[in-house]
C-alpha cells in the first residue's frame, strides 16, 4: 500500500527530492532500494525508487513448487502459451513428497511435462526444499533479486539476494511477460551487536528477535542486517534467520554482501565446477568488485537493536512465535514431548544436521518420543553421510524423511497427534500447522531439539542448563530518526508522476469509517460464497462486508472511501474480498495497513489502496466520544491526487489535513487501465505476439 513519504532535502550538500527524482546528485539508497532499482522496469528518467514506490519488476529468477500446476493454469488460462523466459523460471516439488496417490502423482506429471515441454530448470521430488535449490544452486545471488510462490522467499536474503514472496497470479504473469509488480516496503535496520556465544545459532537469534519484538514491529517491512555481530554468523545461521523473518512479520529479510559471503560462494564454486551456468568465476568476481552497500543517510523507518552476548537458547511457543522462553527456564518447568523434527527450509542444512548429531552422539532418543530428520536438499544429506552425522542420528533412533518440507507443512509421516506435544527446528508452530489443533508445538534450534528428543522433555543443551532470559533488544528508532524528522518535513517535492490515458488523475468521495484492526477476509466476503463460481456482481456487491456489519450495505454508496484499521484483509487468499469491495463501486480502501495477500490481490484486481495510519488515528480521535457505530458515515471527504502523489482531507468543520504517500508509477497505472494483473497479461501477450 502506499505509506507516507519523504519530501525534498538538504544533506551535506546534496540536493533531491525523496520521491526520488534526482535534481542534484543521486539521493542515498538502502540495500532494498538498490536492488529493486536493478530490476524495476520502464522508470521515468532520472527516477530513484524508494520506500513505498509501486514499481514494475523483471526478478532474475521466480520459483514455483507443488503449486507450480495451479500457476501453468493460470499462465494457460490468460491465453499464454510460451514461457517468456525459460532461464528466469524454476521449478521445485517439495511439499507432498511422501505422497504416492494417484491424484498427486498425475500433478507431479504435469508439472514435469509442462516444465520439459517450456525448457524450464525442474527438481523432482526428492532433490530438495525448493528454497535450498534456489541458494545451492545459484539462483538467488547476491544482489539479485528472486521471487517465489511461496512465503519463506525470504530465505534467499541470507545470501544477499533480495528475496520475497508473490502469489499464483504474480507468477503466471512473470512466466508470460517476465515481469510483475511490487511495491518497496518500509524499511527497517536491525543491528546485531556484540558476538554470538558459542553453541549457539541463527535460530536462536530469530526466536529471541520474533519473542522480543512482538508487537508487529516490522510487520510487512523489508529487513536489513548490520552490526558488528555479522562477523560471528555463517552463511547457514543467515539463511536461518532470513527464512524466519517471514514469521517475524516482514516480507524481506536482507543480509548483506561481506567476506563471509565471498568465502561461502568460493567454496560452492569448487564444489560445482568451473563450469556452472550461474556460480562461476565470471560471477564471482563481478561480484566482489561491485558489493552493494547503503548509502550514508539512507533512510530506515524502524532501527532494532539485538545484543547477542544476551542471548541463550531459545524456544518459541507453544503455537505461536510470539511466545518465548528460554530453553533453560522450559527445562524447570518439565514439559514432556512426544516428537521432535530436525526437518525443512529453516533448519536442514548441513550445519543443522551436524549441530544435532553432536548433541545425540552416542546416546538414545527417550523412550516413547519419535525424532523425525529430513535433509535440506539431497546434496545435504549426501554430505551428511559423508561425513557420519546421518549416520550418528539413526544410530540414535532417529527416523529419516526425505527431503522436502513433509511435517513443517503438515503433510506426510509424523504429524502431531492429539494432546502431543512436539519440539521442532521449524518455522511456524501455528496451531493445527504440524498436524492436530489440540497439540501443542514448539520451536527451537537442532541442538535443543536433539537435546529434548534425548531428554523426553524440553532441555538446554549441555553448558546452558542454569542460562536466565535475559535478552538485551531495543527499539531506538525515535532517537535515530529524531533528527531526520526536520530535514523530511521542510520543503514540498516539485516532481509530479505522470499519468496514463484512461487513469484518473484525481480519486474522490466521501470516508466511511469501518473502525476495526484485522478485519479479515471472512469479515470482507463471507466464505460460504468463495467458491460459488455463478454468483453475479450484484450479489458479491449485496453480500459485501455482512460478516462485519449487516447494515453495510444500508449505509454505503458507490464513490465512497472505505476506511479502516490496521492489517485490513488479514486472513485467506481469496481474491473476491477485493473484488467485493469493487463491485460497490468503491474505488479506493485506505487502512492503518494491510494484509500483504490482500494488498496483492487488490492491486491484481484493480482495487486502489492506500495505507495511511495517521489518517486512522485522526479518526479514532475525532469519533471517539461519538456512539459506537461499526460503520460509520463522517463527513469527512478525500481527495487523492496521484499526479502529486498528495492525499488531503477536509474535515466535516471544513480543516484539511493533507499527507505525501508514495508514488504510483506507470507500470502499476497500466495495470489499472487494463483491468488488473490478467488483463495487462493478456495485451502483452496481444502486442507482442
Amino acid at each position: 500500500m502506499m505509506r507516507i513519504g519523504q519530501t525534498r532535502a538538504q544533506i551535506k550538500g546534496l540536493s533531491y527530492s525523496f520521491r526520488g527524482f534526482a535534481t542534484g546528485n543521486k539521493p542515498p539508497q538502502t540495500i532494498t532500494e538498490k536492488i529493486v532499482q536493478r530490476f524495476a522496469q520502464n522508470l521515468p528518467e532520472g527516477k530513484f525508487v524508494r520506500s513505498g514506490d509501486y514499481v514494475s519488476i523483471k526478478p532474475k529468477h521466480c520459483m514455483s513448487h507443488d503449486n507450480s500446476w495451479p500457476v501453468a493454469l493460470k499462465f494457460m488460462g490468460i491465453g499464454a502459451e510460451k514461457v517468456f523466459d525459460n532461464r528466469q523460471v524454476v521449478c521445485t516439488l517439495d511439499h507432498d513428497v511422501q505422497n504416492m496417490s494417484e491424484t498427486n502423482l498425475r500433478k507431479y506429471r504435469n508439472i514435469e511435462s509442462f516444465a520439459k515441454g517450456q525448457g524450464i530448470d525442474f527438481y523432482p521430488a526428492g532433490r530438495g526444499i525448493g528454497h535450498q535449490i534456489m541458494v545451492e544452486q545459484g539462483y538467488a545471488m547476491p544482489g539479485s533479486l528472486a521471487v517465489a510462490s511461496d512465503s519463506h522467499s525470504n530465505t534467499y536474503g541470507g545470501v544477499g539476494c533480495l528475496g520475497t514472496p508473490i502469489v499464483r497470479t504474480d507468477a503466471a504473469s512473470i512466466w508470460a511477460t517476465g515481469q510483475t509488480w511490487w511495491q518497496i516496503p518500509p524499511i527497517a535496520r536491525v543491528n546485531l551487536v556484540g558476538q554470538l556465544p558459542k553453541g549457539l545459532s541463527g535460530k536462536d537469534i530469530i526466536v529471541s528477535l520474533c519473542g522480543a519484538f512482538n508487537h508487529d514491529e516490522v510487520l510487512n517491512h523489508a529487513i536489513e542486517f548490520y552490526g558488528e555481530g555479522l562477523e560471528s554468523l555463517d552463511i547457514d545461521s543467515r539463511l536461518t534467520i532470513a527464512n524466519m523473518t517471514t514469521e517475524w512479520g516482514a516480507l524481506s529479510g536482507l543480509f548483506p554482501t561481506d567476506e563471509k559471503v565471498f568465502e561461502w560462494y568460493e567454496k560452492r564454486l569448487q564444489f560445482l565446477g568451473p563450469n556452472h551456468p550461474r556460480v562461476n568465476r565470471k560471477a564471482l568476481d563481478e561480484m566482489k568488485a561491485n558489493p552493494i552497500i547503503p548509502d550514508e543517510n539512507c533512510y530506515y523507518s524502524k532501527y532494532l537493536t539485538l545484543d547477542l552476548n544476551t542471548i541463550s537458547p531459545a524456544v518459541s511457543g507453544p503455537n505461536s512465535v510470539k511466545v518465548y522462553n528460554s530453553a533453560a527456564k522450559l527445562e524447570r518447568d518439565n514439559i514432556p514431548i512426544k516428537k521432535a523434527y530436525l526437518v525443512s527450509c529453516t533448519n536442514g542444512r548441513l550445519s543443522d544436521i551436524h549441530d544435532a548429531a553432536e548433541v545425540v552422539r552416542g546416546k538414545k532418543i527417550a523412550d516413547g518420543v519419535e525424532f523425525y530428520v529430513g535433509a535440506a536438499s539431497s546434496e545435504v544429506e549426501e554430505a551428511a553421510r559423508e561425513n557420519g552425522d546421518w549416520q550418528t542420528l539413526i544410530d540414535s533412533g532417529a527416523r529419516t524423511l526425505p527431503a522436502g518440507c513433509g511435517p513443517c507443512i503438515g503433510l506426510g509421516t509424523g504429524l502431531l497427534k492429539e494432546g502431543e506435544v512436539g519440539i521442532s527446528a521449524t518455522n511456524r508452530n501455528f496451531k493445527g500447522r504440524m498436524g492436530s489443533r489440540e497439540a501443542l508445538a514448539y520451536l527451537a534450534s537442532p541442538a535443543v531439539v536433539a537435546a529434548s528428543a534425548i531428554a523426553g522433555k524440553i532441555v538446554a543443551p549441555e553448558g546452558f542448563k542454569d542460562s536466565v532470559d535475559q535478552v538485551s533488544a531495543v527499539d531506538v528508532t525515535e532517537k535515530m530518526n529524531a533528527h531526520k524528522k526536520s530535514v523530511n518535513e521542510t520543503g514540498v517535492s516539485d516532481s509530479e508522476t505522470p499519468i496514463l490515458d484512461g487513469f484518473p488523475a484525481s480519486v474522490s468521495g466521501e470516508i466511511v469509517f469501518c473502525d476495526a484492526d484485522n478485519l479479515n477476509t471472512d469479515g470482507i466476503y463471507p466464505g460460504r460464497y468463495t467458491y460459488r463460481d455463478d454468483i453475479s456482481k450484484e450479489e458479491m456487491a449485496k453480500v459485501c462486508m455482512e460478516n462485519y456489519d449487516a447494515d453495510f450495505g444500508s449505509k454505503t454508496k458507490p464513490n465512497d472511501i472505505l476506511v479502516s484499521g490496521f492489517n485490513f484483509g488479514t486472513g485467506s487468499s481469496r481474491e473476491q474480498a477485493a473484488t467485493a469491495i469493487l463491485s460497490r463501486g468503491m474505488p479506493l480502501v485506505v487502512g492503518g495497513s494491510f494484509s500483504d495477500i490482500f494488498k496483492r490481490n487488490s492491486i491484481n484486481n484493480a482495487l486502489l489502496a492506500v495505507e495511511l495510519p495517521e489518517l486512522v488515528q485522526k479518526l479514532r480521535t475525532a469519533f471517539a466520544n461519538s456512539p459506537k457505530e461499526l460503520t460509520r458515515r463522517t463527513g469527512w471527504h478525500l481527495n487523492w491526487d496521484v499526479r502529486k502523489s498528495l492525499v488531503q482531507v477536509t474535515t466535516a468543520d471544513e480543516k484539511i489535513l493533507s499527507w505525501r504517500i508514495g508514488e504510483l508509477g506507470n507500470s502499476v497505472q497500466s495495470l489499472f487501465v487494463r483491468g488488473g494483473l490478467e488483463g495487462w497479461v493478456k495485451h502483452e501477450i496481444s502486442e507482442s505476439s
